[in-house]
């Protein structure tokens, strides 16, 4: 028997009932490595969550990140693929490559302290409503311990930390994916924060984001408004058309926009107006179509306005490829590492949150329990975590990072982000994401499995492209 079987055999006859009785087993000085260090991480993360950096500017967050890694023994390679803030941190060499990815990007305006009850830090500053500061953080903290298990173990291959910005809406993952920073990886393992515990079975949606610009001519509004041809006005014409075609696309189809730049006096004709659009759907070969006839939406507003419109794309991303072969060996191991316990305090502060969520209040004891095994269906999310997982077999997690109820993107979940609520859960999504990569690099059967169901899932004359083609990362798109 060799010595990476002979620990597999160890470790999956493990159980946590006798765990006091097998200190060699990995799981448990997995585990107990990232619990001696869970007051680092939880400062590590609330430093993040203080910084609060939008896309493709979280300097000090992606900074942060790379150190710590850097300290704990990986080569770190900064400022990969263009991207300022993207990183790679490698420990090892050979096979298996075995990833593990983190987030650190912020929300715009949602800003909040970390207390129950509404209370912007800086009125309209960015804020972590989904938690990436977590994110970061906890999978750092995941890949350090396991880095310490491989030495220890003399456990052969190659683990990498890829440290990715801007995945809310910058679509960094496809840049990275695109030149060349997956080729070589076996399997990937990440999580998310959320408000319960549970392996990610199901898809999402693809997206594709970007920006229309309109161009008129200004003049006095009241004075001379013949010579004005309205920015806005082509920007309000095609909202129109838009939402027109709602009616007219398939029924999971999500269409949403905000106006970036209206103008700035009501008595000057707007020579300039940008509007910035998200289309989502589960087929991405409909969301294509839907896409081009917001295309000709703009093109047919500026038409009728006298105005001309120009189109920068800001990101595109594909829904998720289930790999089921990952996602239970995963589940064995949430399964293991258990859910979040609330102090006093913490149940006291969950209650007080929950009146503002209304009905979608849920039992603050879910989370500390693991949801029941479910796999396929769609969400109605987009991640570029998609577009890794159409080239590399990968595996994620959700963990009660927020108060059961609560909502991404809410102030609610920025005030759990940023205490010990959310600490707690980041922990849980550590641990296992630990032990899900530790299997890995021990069970080369697993990884053969989930690549063969990945080929299966994408058919064999799969190629991936993205919409993105070869243009550069839109590093100003939260500007």
């Amino acid at each position: 028997m060799t010595n990476r079987t002979l620990i597999l055999a160890t470790w999956l006859a493990a159980a946590p009932a006798v765990a006091q009785d097998a200190p060699a087993d990995p799981s448990t000085r997995l585990i107990a490595a990232i619990d001696a260090k869970g007051t680092h991480y939880s400062e590590l993360a609330k430093q993040i969550w203080s910084f609060a950096e939008v896309g493709y500017q979280e300097v000090r967050s992606s900074a942060l990140l790379a150190t710590e890694l850097e300290t704990a023994g990986f080569k770190v390679t900064r400022g990969v693929v263009g991207i300022p803030t993207a990183f790679v941190a490698e420990f090892g060499s050979g096979k298996p490559v075995i990833g593990i990815l983190g987030e650190f990007d912020a929300l715009p305006g949602l800003s909040q302290d970390a207390t129950p009850l509404q209370k912007a830090i800086v009125a309209n500053a960015a804020g972590h409503g989904c938690g990436h500061n977590l994110f970061g953080v906890g999978s750092a903290a995941a890949a350090i311990a396991v880095k310490d298990w491989m030495t220890a173990n003399r456990i052969t291959g190659t683990l990498r930390y890829y440290g990715t910005p801007a995945e809310e809406g910058g679509a960094g993952k496809v840049y990275m994916v695109r030149d060349g920073l997956f080729k070589d990886v076996d399997a990937v393992v990440a999580w998310h924060p959320g408000d319960g515990n549970d392996v990610n079975g199901t898809s999402s949606l693809a997206n594709i984001t970007g920006k229309f610009r309109f161009r008129g001519v200004s003049a006095h509004a009241a004075g001379a408004p013949e010579r004005g041809r309205s920015a806005l006005d082509g920007v309000e014409a095609m909202d129109v058309m838009v939402n027109m075609l709602r009616e007219h696309v398939p029924q999971d189809t999500r269409i949403h926009y905000v106006i970036t730049n209206g103008g700035r006096a009501p008595n000057v004709v707007p020579d300039f107006a940008e509007v910035y659009y998200y289309a989502r759907q589960n087929d991405m070969k409909i969301l294509d179509d839907v896409w081009d006839r917001i295309m000709k939406a703009a093109q047919g507003a500026a038409l009728g306005t006298g105005t001309t419109v120009d189109f920068e794309i800001t990101g595109s991303v594909y829904p998720i490829l289930l790999n089921e072969t990952l996602a239970k060996v995963m589940y064995k191991r949430l399964q293991q590492v258990g859910g979040v316990k609330y102090s006093a305090e913490e149940e006291a502060f969950a209650k007080t949150l929950q009146q503002s969520l209304g009905a979608q209040a849920k039992a603050i004891e879910s989370a500390w329990t693991i949801a029941p095994w479910e796999f396929g269906g769609s969400s109605s999310a987009s991640t570029d975590v998609a577009d890794v997982s159409w080239n590399v077999p990968t595996v994620q997690l959700g963990a009660a990072t927020w108060v059961p109820g609560t909502a991404a993107h809410s102030w609610q979940a920025v005030a759990a982000s940023g205490m010990s609520i959310g600490a707690k859960g980041m922990m849980v999504a550590a641990k296992t994401i630990a032990l899900t990569t530790a299997d890995l690099f021990v069970s080369p059967a697993t990884i053969t499995a989930a690549k063969t169901e990945m080929d299966q899932r994408r058919g064999k004359d799969f190629v991936y492209r993205t919409r993105l083609g070869d243009r550069k990362p839109a590093l100003d798109y939260r500007k």
